[in-house]
Parts: C-alpha cells; structure tokens; sequence
C-alpha cells in the first residue's frame, strides 16, 4: 500500500475578504473530492484572504495509479480560474515493515 500525498500553494487573486476566500477553497475541494474521490483539506495560510495550501492525498496498492491521479488532479486545479499555482510538491509514503 502506498499513500501519494501532493501540496498545492495557491493564490486567490480575487478575494477581498475571508468569506470569499472559504468559498473559493470549498468550491475546489469538493469538485477534487466529488472526481477523484481523494482527501482534502486546507493545511495553510488560513488567516490570509489570497493564500491557501491545499493537500490531497490518495491511497492506493500502486504508485502508478497514485501519481496518474495525483497529476489529474492537479491538471484540475492548474485550470480553476479562481486560483493560481504558487508551487505542487509530491511526495509518496509506504508503510515500514
């Protein structure tokens, strides 16, 4: 088993206060959970009205798999026009036997 764990640092431009900064995040992270059926949560940058990190991760008996959805998902963000990609890291992690 593998998880595949992959950080996005967005910018929001657009956003003039906190309230519509929560709608940018919760509009992404539910379409990314609804197509990929991945986890999602928003890991920085709370208190900041154009700045959000996000993390997705999947877990998978594969990496392949893992980094193919993984990079569909990012594909996915890098299109949202409501934000702009700062910077994706991914990592994968195994469990030690």
């Amino acid at each position: 088993m593998l998880v595949a764990l992959e950080r996005f640092d967005l910018r929001i431009p657009g956003c003039t206060s906190l309230k519509e900064k929560r709608h940018v995040v919760k509009t992404l992270t539910s379409a990314i959970r609804q197509k990929f059926n991945v986890s999602v949560a928003e890991v920085d940058h709370h208190d900041l009205w154009q700045r959000t990190a996000l993390a997705v991760a999947v877990a998978s008996g594969d990496g392949y798999h893992a980094k193919r959805v993984l990079h569909e998902v990012e594909r996915l963000v890098e299109r949202w026009a409501e934000v702009e990609m700062i910077d994706a890291e991914l990592t994968l992690h195994a469990p030690e036997d």
